[in-house]
């Protein structure tokens, strides 16, 4: 049942925690004018074309363009993350970061993690048909998982393994031979002249708009032609074919539902246990397989039909959910006033994520981050906390001077700050001990205990969570 509990403001903060990385109190107040549906399609449909200024990225923070480290590409994507206009799209390529885990540490340099986030960006909304056929055309993703040395005289089974498992049906839906059947339908699926490519690209990146990288090439001299077995289903296979096969089947429906789930309602088990626990909410997950194979596949419409549904806007998700380490960077870095100019600031930031246990463009291992309850621990919420209390309560922040602005008194200053936090709901006895510090005779109201009450906000358990 659809809370009732709720002001139309506080779902429609709920609806930008989730689809976003938050809202701010003009943001939350532009959309509240709309119905909850209308604005969800305008979440859903709306892109920012423009959302990283390369001219102040080279102006003031050159090695922001000069994608070769892992430190500047994680960087780029960072400052992409908490300016964009319009971040849903920004969101979904975080969502298939984590589920097609692909980590800069294993590949030369950092341009070719950067071009597979703009693929994300670029498709990770279509049909999950065409997501898995890109995916399987990325050079990030041919190198990770060895796709290059899959040749039609000696098969590697690394890429043709991991897409049934990790990437679309997972454990237990297919057979040792599915798996060596997909790798050969996967041959000569590789990069141009690797051995040229990689010098080149060491040499044209860190030069103006880094207009060099690795490119997809299929090699058909080095492709097994012969006939398949896959999933049932026999004939002269290729990439293309083996993709379209996995794309109809119910496991890959139900998978791929478990993960949307997982991201975009409320923590899942690790994925790990999948094959053997079933869903927290076997209904919502009937409802997510019903709308992909209802939209042919088609993720903007699968999620455009979750967001209006029962099942998001029930009060038993609504911030049951820990928000990612990136989540959290993003969304603190966003409700402060985003970066004013590209500087070590944005360094800072994206290091606090890898601190907290999310490095972008640098998963742990090829399963990606679980989440959930493993984002915390004694030094991951230590982190956490000290992150977002030290960035929001900035006082030199656009969030503390809009506060100061509205000339709150001890009355109202506590609805102010949870306002301009994204209308926060806190638990009763938060709230109460917040206002009781806000009326001691002690307290006075000036821009350091403004800035201490933002900080005690950030520190709690409903700002941690989303």
């Amino acid at each position: 049942m659809i809370t009732k509990s709720k002001t139309k403001k506080e779902e429609i903060s709920h609806l930008l925690r989730r689809v976003c990385f938050g809202g701010s109190k003009e943001e939350i107040d532009f959309l509240s004018k709309k119905n909850f549906e209308d604005a969800v399609d305008y979440l859903l449909d709306n892109e920012d074309k423009n959302s990283v200024p390369t001219d102040l990225l080279r102006r003031y923070q050159i090695d922001l363009s000069d994608v070769r480290s892992v430190n500047s590409s994680g960087a780029f994507w960072m400052y992409r993350l908490s300016h964009s206009k319009f971040p849903f799209d920004e969101k979904i390529a975080l969502f298939w970061h984590r589920v097609f885990a692909t980590g800069q540490h294993k590949l030369i340099q950092g341009k070719v993690m950067t071009s597979q986030i703009e693929m994300f960006r670029d498709h990770g909304l279509s049909s999950f048909e065409n997501i898995l056929i890109q995916l399987s055309k990325d050079p990030a993703m041919i190198m990770w998982l060895d796709n290059q040395d899959n040749h039609k005289t000696n098969i590697n089974e690394n890429y043709g393994r991991e897409i049934l498992e990790l990437f679309s049906m997972g454990v237990g839906s297919y057979s040792e031979q599915d798996i060596k059947e997909c790798s050969r339908a996967f041959t000569g699926w590789t990069i141009e002249n690797m051995p040229y490519m990689a010098i080149k690209m060491r040499n044209n990146t860190a030069r103006p708009y880094n207009y060099v990288a690795w490119q997809f090439k299929f090699d058909e001299n080095d492709h097994d032609y012969e006939e398949k077995e896959f999933l049932g289903e026999k004939g002269n296979f290729n990439g293309e074919d083996v993709v379209r096969i996995i794309c109809k089947q119910e496991s890959t429906a139900r998978y791929i539902a478990r993960h949307i789930y997982h991201f975009f309602i409320k923590d899942e088990l690790p994925v790990p246990q999948w094959p053997h626990k079933k869903p927290l909410d076997e209904e919502a997950i009937d409802f997510i397989v019903k709308a992909y194979f209802q939209h042919s596949y088609n993720i903007r419409e699968v999620l455009r039909d979750l967001f209006k549904s029962k099942y998001f806007r029930n009060e038993n998700v609504i911030n049951y959910r820990i928000k990612s380490p990136a989540e959290l960077v993003v969304n603190a870095v966003r409700l402060s006033g985003g970066f004013e100019i590209p500087s070590e600031e944005v360094y800072q930031a994206t290091i606090s994520s890898g601190l907290m246990g999310q490095p972008l463009l640098n998963p742990t291992s090829v399963e990606g981050w679980q989440g959930g309850e493993e984002w915390i621990n004694t030094g991951t919420v230590v982190q956490r906390i000290n992150f977002a209390a030290d960035f929001l309560g900035n006082s030199k922040k656009k969030l503390i001077k809009n506060i100061i602005l509205k000339k709150p008194n001890k009355k109202n200053l506590l609805e102010i700050c949870l306002e301009e936090l994204g209308y926060i709901v806190l638990h009763k006895t938060t709230a109460v001990a917040l206002n009781d510090h806000i009326n001691d005779n002690e307290f006075t109201l000036n821009e350091e205990s403004i800035s201490i009450i933002i900080k005690l906000i950030a520190s709690s358990r409903e700002f941690q969570m989303t």
